[in-house]
């Protein structure tokens, strides 16, 4: 089957940083479901294991976690799909990814694709989902509210592909009022059309912009890049006992100043559940149902940016170069072979 991979970490820039390869066909079994991938998206974590994650010498390492696709074979004991069924997922960092014509993947973190949408607006949906749901209601807990603190949450990067879905659960399922930050104008259109109530400039101080709206202090607040450049605004804009969550790499990150408000912080990381096969590891494929029921009644939409063609080196080359640029607005996904 043909896939994309890669030897040896590089600059996405090097004419071998990613390669067209041909591999062996995968095989179901136990709970795996082959899927025949129909589009995949590039997300930051696709970029950050090319630039720094060597394969074992001499072997290809596939990237690629979020795809859509069709169910083409089940392994024994699966019991949620069928061959034939059309899904969407992310899959699991410590496997094979889906930058390739069929993949393996657990159907305990699958979920039914939205019919109403196609193959690349659904792929553009499944890790930025997982990972701003399990933010929402199982690190931050928003359905639990904050002693004294409106009903508030500051979405940090809101444009970005997680922040863009954050905001569209948070206004489809909670009474949060959400304030989204966009430091241009057409991210800040972006985040305004996805539901956002107000918006602030995270290229300016973001804590006195957040004061000037006159809400309050937020009990929730949601970083999904540059965590450690926003800190000071973060700790001086949080509620007392309110909830912090992030979801970057930042080299430092002092949480002492946190203590004075008795803040709680919070990591989210979607692969957990299936990294470590945990009991519950079953909710992604339930969440996963819930947000298609949602894209199916018109109450969250895709955050699919731009199509840049058929899955290859040459075109994911140009989507981890749009992803490294840190100026993306939505999805960027590849659809079909």
């Amino acid at each position: 089957m043909r896939a994309v991979a890669y030897k040896t970490p590089q600059p996405i820039t090097s004419e071998t940083s990613l390669i067209d390869v041909d591999l062996p066909m995968p095989e179901a079994s136990g709970h795996d479901l082959l899927v025949e991938i129909r589009a995949v998206s590039v997300n930051p974590v696709d970029v950050k294991v090319r630039a720094h994650s060597a394969p074992p010498a001499g072997q290809l390492k596939v990237l690629g976690w979020d795809a859509a696709g069709t169910v083409r074979a089940v392994g024994a004991d699966v019991t949620l799909f069928r061959p034939g069924d059309e899904v969407f997922y992310s899959g699991v960092i410590s496997r094979p990814g889906s930058n390739a014509e069929f993949h393996l993947v657990d159907e305990r973190i699958v979920g039914r694709k939205p019919t109403s949408l196609d193959f690349a607006a659904a792929a553009a949906l499944p890790l930025t989902s997982i990972t701003a749901y399990e933010a929402l209601f199982d690190r931050l807990k928003v359905m639990d509210p904050v002693a004294g603190a409106p009903r508030t949450i500051l979405i940090i990067g809101g444009a970005g592909g997680v922040g863009s879905i954050a905001i569209q659960i948070a206004r489809a399922l909670t009474d949060l009022t959400v304030i989204a930050t966009a430091s241009r104008p057409e991210t800040q259109g972006w985040v305004k059309e996805l539901g956002a109530h107000h918006v602030v400039d995270h290229s300016k101080p973001i804590a006195s912009q957040v004061a000037a709206l006159g809400l309050g202090a937020p009990g929730f607040i949601f970083s999904t890049t540059n965590s450690d450049s926003h800190i000071g605004d973060i700790i001086e804009a949080i509620a007392p006992q309110g909830r912090f969550a992030l979801i970057d790499d930042p080299k430092t990150l002092d949480i002492v100043p946190f203590k004075r408000k008795a803040v709680s912080i919070h990591w989210e990381l979607m692969f957990t559940r299936p990294l470590f096969a945990t009991p519950d590891m079953i909710e992604q494929h339930k969440l996963l149902n819930k947000v298609s029921e949602l894209v199916d009644a018109g109450k969250i939409r895709t955050t699919l940016s731009e199509v840049v063609g058929p899955i290859n080196a040459e075109n994911l080359k140009k989507a981890h170069m749009m992803v490294e640029s840190g100026r993306m607005k939505g999805k960027a996904v590849l659809a079909g072979f």
